[in-house]
């Protein structure tokens, strides 16, 4: 599997978030047949790039990819709502290593910072809730709860607590919460992508439904923004606020028609 011709000179930068936004695993095919189609359409109209902006790692990502049938790759993904990798010709994956880097470094040094107050936060969290704490190698701190209810009880709570470290912050989709650095995320990442092909914020697009999207629909990091009509209702408050396109379709068929929308000059 292989992206499509390279572009010498992009217009435009498409961000998709994956899990249900582009991908509804309850529908057969997961992602639209017609969604691949329009890209193919859009990139010889309009000359865009396009990419996926997620929570999950690279390789649950790819993972994603086989299970969807996808055509081709994207030109570009940033996995675990951070890391930049940028597609070669050969179907693999290319770090962008400086990026990368810096945000290791930063992450690694936060969370030296902060071990006490995390440390705070877990006793709270397990004291007072059913969730599970949750570390591992390159996460070392998060959280699973129960229900969402208990997860909007638990941000509740910790926003408060996390104020003492300025460049903590976390990033929530439905019941999972990912901490992190508060430079470090989808919209920045996107910004990122953007920087390295010299265009700005406003040739930028981006979609996505969950919490975790709120940061890469902000006008700083994209011009061009909308949510499918299953998201969540910060997420469309988001996209109402800055004049965006809240779908009326569900998933990958909304992410059709926002295309549509924004890229077609005949819609009606």
């Amino acid at each position: 599997m292989q992206t499509l011709p390279v572009l010498p000179m992009p217009a435009a930068i498409l961000s998709f978030d994956f899990d249900g936004t582009l991908h509804d695993p309850a529908s057969d095919p997961a992602v639209p047949v017609e969604f691949f189609e329009l890209i193919r359409e859009l990139r010889l109209r309009h000359r865009v790039l396009w990419g996926i902006n997620t929570g999950r790692s690279l390789g649950h990502l790819q993972e994603g990819f086989v299970e969807s049938k996808f055509p081709f790759l994207p030109d570009w993904v940033v996995a675990r709502e951070r890391e930049i990798y940028l597609a070669d010709r050969s179907g693999g994956w290319l770090p962008h290593a400086p990026w990368n880097r810096q945000c290791e470094l930063e992450v690694h040094g936060l969370f030296q910072r902060a071990a006490k107050l995390l440390a705070r936060i877990r006793q709270e969290v397990e004291e007072h809730t059913g969730a599970k704490w949750m570390e591992w190698h390159g996460e070392p701190a998060g959280v699973i709860a129960q229900t969402e209810e208990e997860m909007a009880w638990i941000v509740e709570r910790v926003t408060p607590m996390a104020a003492a470290e300025p460049h903590l912050s976390w990033q929530r989709n439905s019941i999972w919460l990912r901490f992190g650095h508060r430079d470090f995320h989808k919209g920045s990442s996107l910004s990122e992508v953007a920087r390295i092909h010299r265009l700005p914020a406003g040739c930028c697009f981006a979609m996505g439904d969950s919490h975790n999207d709120l940061d890469m629909l902000d006008p700083a990091h994209a011009g061009m923004t909308a949510c499918p009509a299953n998201a969540v209702e910060e997420i469309r408050a988001k996209v109402a606020g800055g004049g965006g396109l809240i779908t009326t379709a569900v998933h990958g068929h909304g992410v059709i028609e926002a295309l549509r929308h924004y890229f077609h000059k005949d819609r009606a």
